[in-house]
């Protein structure tokens, strides 16, 4: 009898735990995200998907290259230095990564020689300004 007892009180608290967690989780999932997550994919450009859609290290080089004057490519090494990274080959390789996925994804142009610029001015919002 006291067994019994005991096991209907776990079973109680273990149901009550577990329906806080699924509410929990329902919450959760009801409320969306207001700003990307590092490591998430780079979605492709299309007109009118704003720079705020790419985490913020891609909003960084995005920006950074569109904001440089004459809009002349640029060296990884030089994105790296100017975003303000040490210029160390770890650095450099992991913004030149971030660069190239910006560029298959048409956010940015890679030339052939693995420079990188901006492919048309500020990334417009559906406001028309700019979001970068």
């Amino acid at each position: 009898m006291i067994a019994r007892e005991e096991l209907v009180e776990a079973l109680a608290v273990s149901a009550a735990g577990t329906t806080a967690l699924t509410e929990a989780e329902t919450e959760a999932e009801s409320v969306p995200a207001s700003a990307p997550l590092p490591g998430t994919t780079v979605p492709s450009w299309r007109e009118g998907l704003p720079a705020t859609a790419l985490s913020p290290d891609y909003q960084r080089i995005l920006g950074m290259l569109a904001d440089l004057p004459g809009r002349e490519p640029v060296k990884a090494k030089e994105i790296a230095v100017v975003l303000g990274l040490e210029p160390t080959p770890a650095k450099v390789e992991g913004v030149r990564s971030k660069a190239r996925r910006l560029a298959e994804r048409g956010w940015l142009v890679q030339e052939a020689s693995g420079m990188f610029s901006a492919v048309r001015g500020p990334v417009a919002g559906p406001g028309g300004g700019s979001s970068a």
